[in-house]
């Protein structure tokens, strides 16, 4: 073998080492942040925390991607959009168990699209404030989900039903989930704030093996 090709062979080996020791996340945020600025107030749920969010995903070990998505973002289509990225990331050597979609309110349902998407029992999910009675989801009767999934859901949020319960959950065959109802008294508005309640166990659920 040629010096130039053993020298491409062990980078490209390298690389691969280096990208599998960082866990990748995906933060998907929630629609409100989609029709108004970083500033601006929900007039019953406060400021959505989205920058204090990010900075307490991220560590040394962990890489967080995410946007500020235009208005009037098509779920499905963005979900497409970060199909691409992740299926990048895995061309690229880094495994599956390594990247985590993360979702708050319309965020985990774009992160829900995803997981039908990539049908990938290895890539973790975690949707938060994205499972309620009669949603969208619903409706469709041959949406599933797929992977290693933490739902995260709110006792007084209106209207919120257990992922568990849900038709989607359950004509699945989800083979590693965790379920988790906070008793936080902020209704919706739990996920605009950057808690640990919510934001520990998100964080255990990425970097868990």
């Amino acid at each position: 073998m040629k010096l130039r090709n053993i020298f491409i062979a062990v980078f490209s080996f390298c690389s691969i080492i280096m990208y599998g020791q960082k866990q990748y996340v995906f933060f998907l945020h929630n629609k409100f942040l989609e029709d108004h600025s970083l500033q601006e107030s929900h007039p019953k749920y406060g400021i959505a925390e989205y920058e204090a969010i990010l900075r307490k995903l991220k560590n040394k070990n962990t890489v967080v991607i995410s946007e500020k998505r235009k208005p009037n973002t098509d779920p499905a289509v963005y979900a497409q959009k970060v199909k691409k990225q992740i299926d990048s990331l895995i061309e690229k050597g880094i495994p599956a168990g390594r990247i985590t979609v993360i979702g708050t309110s319309q965020g985990g349902y774009i992160a829900q699209y995803v997981s039908y998407y990539e049908k990938n029992p290895q890539l973790k999910f975690v949707f938060i404030g994205a499972s309620f009675k009669d949603d969208s989801l619903e409706k469709d009767p041959n949406f599933r989900l797929y992977g290693r999934i933490l739902s995260i859901t709110e006792k007084s949020d209106d209207g919120h039903v257990p992922m568990s319960q849900q038709e989607r959950f359950i004509r699945s065959q989800v083979k590693d989930f965790k379920e988790i109802e906070l008793n936080t008294g902020l209704n919706h508005g739990f996920l605009f704030k950057a808690l640990d309640s919510w934001i520990a166990p998100t964080k255990a659920w990425v970097s868990r093996k």
